[in-house]
This record gives structure tokens, sequence and C-alpha cells, in this order.
């Protein structure tokens, strides 16, 4: 997407009715009093798969959202991030132009990892380099594709004392011993994805007993379970991974010419964290991903439709020493 992309986020210390369990400095150290400052790239992904029958080629709907450039700084339990999408680093290949707003905040309070979800992408195309059954010589644009989520998923962390979130993908902490901890918790979606015509080219009608769908209403809710693990190696290098598989009860509405119709089903979805790099008390570098795997019924086929979204990014922080300011007390 084209544009600055400004994010301003609020990291509360402490859970919401929660009594607050004390870290353990010999797993990781925080920095309340220091001053993050960061440069870092960013891509941030929202496809849209609408799968075939048989053997038929699957259609594999992409974003052209930009790599940006940001700067970022934290302080306490307020970050301000703003990023651009340079046109060095975007060659226009002539896939379309993506727009909207796109809205991920992530955040981590004491013994809780908290995604909210906010997107609303419009314009997608199809690769000529995938295997789709169109045999495209140029990019298949559809300007008209639109896909609106909003979603929340909210899961404990009972080992936060030992293992934490904050370190791998904000930086704002140093986890110096290995870790892990169960997590448990539920997800809520809302969305709608719609087009001017058929999701469906023509050409490849047969292969999609989806053809002539425009439209796709849904909304679901369920609990998950899962397991996040930070590998340390020398105190400053770590690998941490956290995956969290849900069972969703989705409620959808497709939309064609002829009317609606309705299904209600039990689906799989995921919130997956991955993050490698070097951390240490004054400086740090990595990479990490976050993202949401969803899946939405269809009452036309056997097969759902797949629409994850998720973020990469590449971050480079410097941790700067802050003074207390003196309190005088007057009486």
């Amino acid at each position: 997407m084209a544009g600055f992309i400004l994010t301003l986020t609020l990291l509360p210390d402490c859970g919401i009715a929660q009594k607050k369990k004390p870290i353990d400095n010999g797993y990781y150290i925080t920095y309340p009093d220091k001053l993050l400052v960061r440069v870092y790239l960013s891509q941030k992904y929202a496809p849209l798969t609408i799968s075939a029958l048989n053997n038929d080629k699957d259609l594999n709907y992409k974003t052209s959202s930009k790599l940006s450039l940001g700067i970022g700084a934290t302080y306490s339990n307020v970050t301000l991030n703003l990023s651009y999408g340079f046109s060095f680093l975007n060659k226009d290949k002539g896939q379309g132009r993506t727009r909207g707003l796109d809205l991920q905040f992530h955040l981590f309070p004491h013994k809780l990892a908290i995604d909210l979800l906010g997107t609303f992408r419009r314009s997608y195309y199809l690769d000529p380099k995938d295997n789709n059954g169109l045999n495209l010589s140029a990019y298949y644009k559809r300007p008209d594709l639109k896909r609106d989520i909003i979603g929340l998923a909210v899961f404990e962390v009972p080992n936060a004392g030992k293992f934490s979130y904050r370190a791998a993908l904000t930086q704002k902490e140093w986890q110096t011993k290995s870790a892990g901890s169960l997590l448990y918790g539920g997800e809520a979606y809302y969305g709608t994805i719609k087009a001017d015509s058929s999701f469906v080219p023509n050409p490849v009608a047969n292969n999609f007993p989806q053809y002539g769908v425009h439209q796709i209403n849904f909304f679901s809710i369920g609990p998950g379970v899962g397991y996040a693990y930070t590998f340390v190696l020398d105190k400053h290098f770590y690998i941490t991974g956290s995956v969290i598989g849900a069972v969703d009860i989705n409620f959808s509405t497709e939309e064609h010419a002829g009317g609606n119709d309705k299904k209600v089903s039990i689906i799989p979805s995921g919130v997956y964290k991955g993050a490698i790099g070097y951390n240490s008390s004054t400086w740090s570098i990595g990479a990490h991903i976050i993202g949401d795997a969803l899946y939405v019924g269809s009452a036309s086929s056997s097969k759902e439709y797949f629409m994850p979204t998720g973020n990469l990014r590449l971050i480079l922080t410097k941790k700067i020493g802050l003074k207390r300011p003196i309190r005088i007390h007057r009486q």
C-alpha cells in the first residue's frame, strides 16, 4: 500500500484483573527506563486462495503491498512507528496497486498475548508464474476485489515469569536463558470479501464449484491452544517459535446471481509467530514473522477459502539508557 504507515501502540504491563507474577531475572531482563529506537523493513501480506476440486490448480490472489522502510521508538508502554514504501524498494511489475488500510496490533501485557487485526484491502492479482490453469502471459488484475477483516485473539501465557514475547518481537526485554510456555485462549473474526463479478474467472469456471460467487460474509469464533518457546545460545542469540491451533465455529454466506447460500461449519485456524536474531542490553537485530491462518467455509464447495494475514519484519534496535527524574517531595 502506498503512503506513510503510522503506528501508535500502548503496551500495558499488566493484564486486566490479573495478579502480576514476578519476573525471573535468571531467564530474561526488562528495561522499563530505556528508550528504544529502531529502523526496520516491513512487508505485510493478505492473500486469498480459492481451492479447486480434484487435481485442478487453485487460484492464489495476491496483494501488491509495498516493502516499507521505517523508523520508530519505544519508551515505557508507548511505541510509535512511521514507515513508507519508497519507490527504490518497490519496482512496478504491473500487478496493479493495492489500496486500503492494514492495522495489525500485537500486544504483550503480562501473562497475555493479544492480536488485534483490522485489514481492509482492495485490488488483487493472479501471477502468471503460478500454475493456476489460466495460462496467463501477464498479471491478471482484479481492482474490484476487496477483502475486509477484523479480528481479536487473546491467549494466556502462564509462564510469563520466565518466557518473554517482548524479547523476541519488540526487543523491549532480553531473554538470556531458554524457556517456553503453554498458550490457551480464544479468537473471533468477522469479514467480507466481495467483487463486481465472480471471484473465479470464466476460463476456469468448470474447475471451481464456487464459480459465480461474488461476495462472502463470515463470522468465526472458537478456542485455541498452543505453545511458544525461545531457544537461547550464549545468552545473545535466539530462535523463537510460537504456534496456536484453534477450532472455530464458522458462519458463512456466499452471494451469487441466483441468491445466497449459508453454511455453518467447524474449521481450523491458527496464530503463528517466529523470530530469530541477536539481543543484548544495548543492541538488537532480528527478523520476525507474525500472522493468522484463517479459513472460511464454503456452501458451494467441500473446500474452504484460505485468507491468511501477516507481517514480516527485519529490525535493528538501539537501547538508550535514560536517567530517572529526581522527585522532590514537598511537605
